[in-house]
């Protein structure tokens, strides 16, 4: 079934398996490229916001150094917390913004206001020595949790602490001095990033529902099609097996009334020899029964030619002008359109090529499509027959303007015993014995609808000789 995970068929040798790419590995590979998309995204944005992390926090440490410069050179041992208020008092921002000064004996963070606060992660970074005067090492900053930033006074916000270490005048005491800030911008990215990451999750979630949705439908759709392929070929096959068991019926009849009517043939024949002597005087007597032993002797050879296309014989071939099949074909049914008082026309083109057949077997299908095409027309209808070169073929076609036919009737015309004519006028044979015909001279039959929607077009097409040069 199609669902399963993994399908393997046999090689050539049987030694390699190919295996099939199932609805499960498809989604498979849908996720992994989405989550490869996405680590992509997120890298990206990630470096974007580290990069600006960094570059405020260089921002915030050249703060730091520009204060600790300034309060070096109005540094007083007595007054400390006063020179770093008059020094910071231009850039400090309550709640934003806020200095702090160590002056590295673990006494904590004095603030510009006097009050000290303890932060162990800065006292720690101070124990180390790092940014003191003349120690510069990077990086002179730390990024504080929002915990952090409540306990220096600030929002509960991610904030950057540079430090900058400075000498008073007299280069004998050290100091640090600590720049804090809440950087509103940290906390937008930290949720920006967040965001990305849901949004993409949600999306992701989306492709993959709405792509296993597709596939389940694709693969139900799949399933039905090859029911319905199962189906139609079974169905098919059950008509192949039908029109065979039809073709055999068909090919005992014919066997068998052959075999009847030869002895009655041969009767007539023997009759007809007797009486053309006895009428030898009277001429019109004397020309029909002349006729009347041709038509015998033409339906003796009708008999044994289908006789041995039952048997699975080859046509006896002649070379044939197609123009006189046509000709003869035609003075068969003449009668017979006279009293359906139906006009028949004949046409071919010139020059002709000849064709190997048997002229008897063609002039009979011939014969069958023409009074077919009589049945259709009503009183004064007309029925064409023409004859045409169409580049290596020649055919014969039979055109009517009578009551047509659908392409459903068309597509099942020469199905042996089939007819749309009321009981009583027609056996379902015509057709069927045409076609049997034209497939034994490795022709083609087609009855279809005419263009203009007016009547029926019936046609045989056999192959023409090949044209040799004279000597």
């Amino acid at each position: 079934m199609a669902a399963d995970l993994l399908e393997t068929r046999p090689g050539a040798a049987g030694s390699r398996r190919a295996r099939t790419v199932t609805p499960s590995r498809i989604v498979g590979l849908m996720a992994l490229a989405i989550v490869a998309c996405g680590a992509a995204a997120y890298g990206v944005e990630y470096r974007e916001t580290e990069a600006s992390r960094v570059d405020f926090a260089h921002e915030q440490t050249t703060l730091a150094k520009g204060v600790a410069v300034a309060l070096a050179a109005r540094y007083q041992a007595a007054s400390p917390v006063t020179a770093l208020r008059e020094v910071v008092a231009t850039v400090e921002e309550p709640g934003a913004l806020l200095a702090f000064l160590s002056v590295g004996d673990g006494s904590g963070l004095v603030g510009t206001s006097g009050a000290v606060v303890r932060s162990p992660r800065i006292e720690a970074a101070l124990g180390e020595g790092r940014c003191l005067a003349g120690q510069d090492r990077a990086p002179c900053w730390l990024r504080l949790t929002h915990e952090e930033s409540t306990a220096l006074g600030l929002p509960a916000r991610t904030s950057v602490a540079a430090l900058s270490g400075f000498l008073d005048p007299s280069g004998a005491r050290r100091g640090v001095v600590v720049a804090v800030t809440a950087r509103r911008h940290s906390d937008r990215e930290e949720h920006a990033e967040l965001r990305l990451v849901l949004g993409f999750l949600f999306s992701s979630g989306l492709v993959l529902s709405f792509g296993t949705l597709a596939l389940r439908i694709q693969r139900k759709e799949l399933e039905l099609e090859r029911e319905l392929a199962i189906g139609e070929a079974v169905r098919e096959r059950d008509e192949r097996l039908g029109r065979a068991d039809k073709m055999a019926a068909l090919g005992a009849m014919a066997t068998g009334i052959a075999h009847q009517v030869a002895s009655p043939l041969g009767v007539i024949l023997g009759r007809v020899e007797q009486i053309l002597p006895k009428v030898a005087g009277d001429e019109r007597a004397t020309r029909a029964v002349v006729a009347i032993a041709e038509q015998t002797r033409r339906i003796e050879g009708i008999v044994r030619a289908f006789l041995g296309l039952a048997r699975g014989g080859v046509p006896a071939l002649e070379h044939v002008d197609p123009a006189r099949l046509a000709r003869a074909a035609v003075g068969f049914v003449e009668h017979r359109f006279a009293q359906s008082q139906v006009r028949l026309t004949t046409t071919a083109s010139t020059p002709l090529p000849q064709i190997a057949c048997d002229p008897r077997l063609v002039e009979q299908a011939i014969v069958n499509l023409l009074l077919n095409a009589c049945d259709a027309c009503e009183e004064g209808g007309h029925v064409d027959l023409r004859v045409d070169r169409l580049g290596g073929h020649v055919t014969f076609s039979v055109t009517d303007d009578g009551t047509g036919i659908s392409p459903a009737v068309a597509a099942r015309a020469s199905e042996p015993f089939f007819t749309t004519k009321p009981e009583g006028r027609g056996s379902g044979l015509g057709l069927a014995i045409a076609s049997e015909i034209v497939a034994h001279h490795h022709g083609v039959l087609t009855v279809a609808p005419r263009a203009d929607g007016r009547g029926t077009r019936a046609s045989i097409q056999i192959a023409q000789l090949e044209e040799r040069p004279h000597d």
